[in-house]
């Protein structure tokens, strides 16, 4: 796996490469947060906006995907 981190301070936007191919859809995980799915699902990348805010959130609470995940699905 091919994997790379890029960041655009301009943008203040993280992008977080897995693999390459067609961007299916994206689905928003939290506010800010992209994953890009192929047409079978796979995880081809994550994009982050506002990247410095969010990290500096997340290293004041910690939080996983698992549980942002289900605070959507009861939402």
């Amino acid at each position: 796996m091919n994997q790379q981190i890029t960041y655009d301070p301009k943008t203040d936007t993280l992008y977080i490469f897995i693999k390459a191919g067609f961007e299916a859809r994206f689905i928003e995980v939290m506010s800010g947060v992209m994953i890009e799915l192929d047409d079978d699902g796979q995880l081809l990348g994550i994009e982050v906006l506002n990247a410095s805010r969010l990290l500096r959130l997340l290293m004041a609470e910690p939080l996983s995907i698992k549980t942002v995940m289900s605070e959507r699905v009861m939402a």
